[in-house]
């Protein structure tokens, strides 16, 4: 396992990113600090990966890997081979490349991302 090793001391705020991105139903903030980028990720409730991401990204399901820690909502998640879990308030999560994704209920999802943020729902154009 390699160690990373934080160079700098930095702190920037969601508040003000970096960069937005708006798809429909989607929020993404990103923050890049020292060699790293962060991304909060809101989702509002009827928010579908392949709804709303989907379009943008033109891939049949999404590609990204996940690694990050669910602030609030609920997040239900279906791999293209079958494999579903559901992320809740204070759930860590990893979720590999071909999936699907849909907020659960009437809340919207929260989550912090710390290895998709760079890519997620950004076009490849």
């Amino acid at each position: 396992m390699s160690a990373n090793v934080v160079t700098q001391l930095q702190v920037k705020s969601h508040n003000s990113p970096d960069e937005k991105r708006r798809p429909d139903k989607t929020e993404v903030d990103i923050v890049s600090v020292g060699d790293y980028t962060i991304g909060r990720l809101s989702f509002e409730p009827g928010w579908r990966w392949s709804d709303c991401i989907k379009p943008v990204v033109n891939t049949d399901a999404c590609q990204n890997s996940h690694v990050g820690f669910c602030v609030s909502g609920q997040l239900t998640v279906e791999t293209t081979d079958g494999g579903r879990i559901s992320i809740a308030a204070g759930d860590s999560y990893t979720i590999p490349p071909g999936h699907d994704a849909w907020v659960e209920g009437s809340e919207g999802f929260v989550g912090i991302e710390f290895l998709s943020a760079a890519d997620f729902a950004k076009s490849a154009e």
